[in-house]
């Protein structure tokens, strides 16, 4: 391991649905989750009794703060990208240092994983359109609420190209 000091980080997990009994089940799970995670130790976990929402009267909202200890920064990363917190506060150490192959290793993970979620909203977008085309075929009211399919627009390296 090239590095060979621990992190210790605290996670915000936060989640908003209903019943409320299932908001507890779910963070539960997802703190089980994360301590199942190669190079992760749990030292702490407080997780919020459920509270209604003042907007969403149907719906409640909690959040869960764990704090974790991983043996390399290259896993908070993918601790990061798998669990998406909404907050994160690195307790220790105060300093970092990592050697170039330990950045290009999370760099390069960041990049796979952004790419594997463009691609997912783009399959998304086009099952959309197929959706309400499909809806108006069958002489279906496409709701309101959907907006028509969104254009995907052109990278700006391509629009570039074209200039060229």
């Amino acid at each position: 391991m090239e590095n060979e000091i621990k992190v210790n980080a605290v996670f915000v997990l936060d989640i908003i649905g209903k019943p409320k009994e299932y908001l507890l089940e779910s963070l539960e799970k997802v703190v089980r989750n994360i301590e199942r995670e190669k190079g992760v130790s749990i030292v702490s976990k407080e997780i919020k009794d459920p509270v209604q929402m003042k907007d969403q009267k149907e719906f409640y909202s909690t959040f869960a703060e764990v704090e974790v200890e991983v043996e390399e920064i290259s896993t908070l990363f993918v601790l990061m990208f798998k669990y998406m917190p909404a907050h994160i506060e690195i307790l220790s150490p105060s300093m970092l240092g990592m050697t170039n192959n330990i950045l290009n290793e999370v760099l390069n993970d960041t990049v796979r994983r952004l790419h594997s979620y463009d691609e997912l909203s783009r399959v998304m977008q086009v099952e959309k359109q197929i959706l309400i085309k499909k809806i108006e075929e069958l002489g279906g009211e496409v709701p309101k609420e959907i907006m028509p399919p969104m254009q995907l627009q052109e990278e700006p390296w391509e629009e570039e190209k074209k200039e060229d």
